[in-house]
């Protein structure tokens, strides 16, 4: 562990960041090193790995608490398990194998008031952590949806004891100092006189068991590391900076408890030709000097491919054209956005000594009311100045 570089400096933020700051700099920095932007890069394949082992921490409030307090030890399932007289003396009589990810959820519940008003059940059903995940997508895979795969780590109840922690043939056993409630009570005298209140039970360290012989495939914590790789149905229509849950695939829960579920970030990338906003679609397509001046017909791509656009005879640069529901499908929902087409006149650069008469011949046979932008342009300079 001593390896490891503070969470905090790993994703560039203060100790008081709030939950929004660690969201945006994580995303940020996913981006940055994400394997799919950086292929081949094992450099940034580490640090995509390192930055989301930092998310997953400070992101998830309990164990940012415990991380805070504790700093890896407090957040590393594996620390101190097994270990003769425990590995932690904060609590004085050592864990025994106990999971500190449950064991200090179950203390301080996230809050540190787990005590004040009563406690759960120390043995009862525990839901699994979230695990985080992202996948890049590129315009068109999330505007039609596709599947994509998606590889993590995550705890999974020990094959050897069953998520007991405890080694084959033995059991957890009740703590016989607080009778399996996993609290003691202690008494402390104050100016207002005697006050009794419940600490965690230095025996058993909360749990409300102990266990004397731990498994020896995980420890003593119950759960064993797994690297995983999913697939993720992507819905038609997902946008930039949205997620998707696959539900019960994330980390083991105990004692019977739910698993937790994979959240998947995505990113789309940006796109050459297509800009989304919501779920309508914008594109710049050009026109020629004598498109817009007699009118044509002309192909304008589209998310599911090319259709004709009737521009009419005198269309000036910038005129933006409505094609309903040819944006993007809604999410999980039917009819879809618009796409809007503007028209950019695109004027030639080199023409001939031919052609350059041509046009000139073709300018001055033309009419002052042919240009009523010109026209009301010059009546109010002449107006302003005169």
């Amino acid at each position: 562990m001593a390896e490891k570089r503070d969470y905090y400096e790993v994703l560039g933020i203060g100790k008081n960041a709030t939950d929004a700051e660690i969201k945006n700099a994580y995303r940020k920095l996913a981006k940055k090193y994400h394997p799919d932007l950086n292929p081949g890069d094992k450099a940034a394949e580490e640090k995509f790995k390192e930055v989301n082992e930092a998310n997953d921490i400070l992101s998830d409030p309990e164990k940012r608490q415990r991380y805070d307090q504790f700093g890896f030890a407090g957040v590393d399932p594996n620390y101190g398990a097994g270990q003769p007289g425990g590995g932690f003396g904060g609590f004085g009589g050592g864990f025994g194998g106990v999971d500190l990810g449950d064991l200090f959820g179950d203390i301080f519940g996230g809050g540190f008031g787990g005590f004040a008003g009563g406690r759960q059940n120390p043995n009862g059903p525990r839901r699994g952590h979230d695990v985080q995940a992202s996948v890049v997508l590129t315009f068109e895979e999330a505007a039609h949806g596709c599947k994509k795969t998606v590889t993590i780590n995550r705890k999974e109840t020990c094959p050897t004891c069953a998520g007991s922690g405890a080694a084959p043939g033995t059991s957890p056993e009740t703590c016989t100092q607080c009778g399996g409630r996993g609290v003691v009570l202690t008494q402390q005298r104050t100016p207002f006189g005697v006050m009794q209140s419940q600490q965690p039970c230095p025996a058993c360290g909360g749990r409300g068991k102990t266990i004397k012989t731990p498994c020896a495939t995980c420890r003593g914590t119950g759960k064993t590391s797994a690297r995983k790789t999913l697939e993720v149905n992507i819905p038609a229509g997902i946008d930039d900076d949205q997620n998707i849950a696959l539900r019960g695939q994330g980390d083991a829960g105990s004692a019977g408890g739910p698993s937790g579920d994979v959240i998947v970030h995505v990113t789309v990338k940006p796109d050459a030709m297509f800009e989304r906003r919501d779920y309508d679609v914008y594109i710049r397509v050009p026109i020629t000097y004598s498109q817009a001046v007699l009118g044509a017909e002309i192909e304008a791509p589209t998310v599911d491919g090319k259709v004709k656009l009737q521009v009419p005879e005198g269309t000036q640069s910038g005129k933006l054209f409505r094609l309903r529901g040819q944006g993007i499908q809604y999410l999980n929902g039917r009819g879809r956005g618009d796409e809007y087409v503007t028209v950019e006149i695109e004027v030639p650069k080199k023409l001939s000594r031919a052609q350059r008469e041509a046009l000139k011949a073709f300018e001055d046979s033309l009419r002052d009311e042919n240009y009523e932008k010109r026209r009301g342009f010059f009546k109010n300079l002449k107006d302003r100045f005169n």
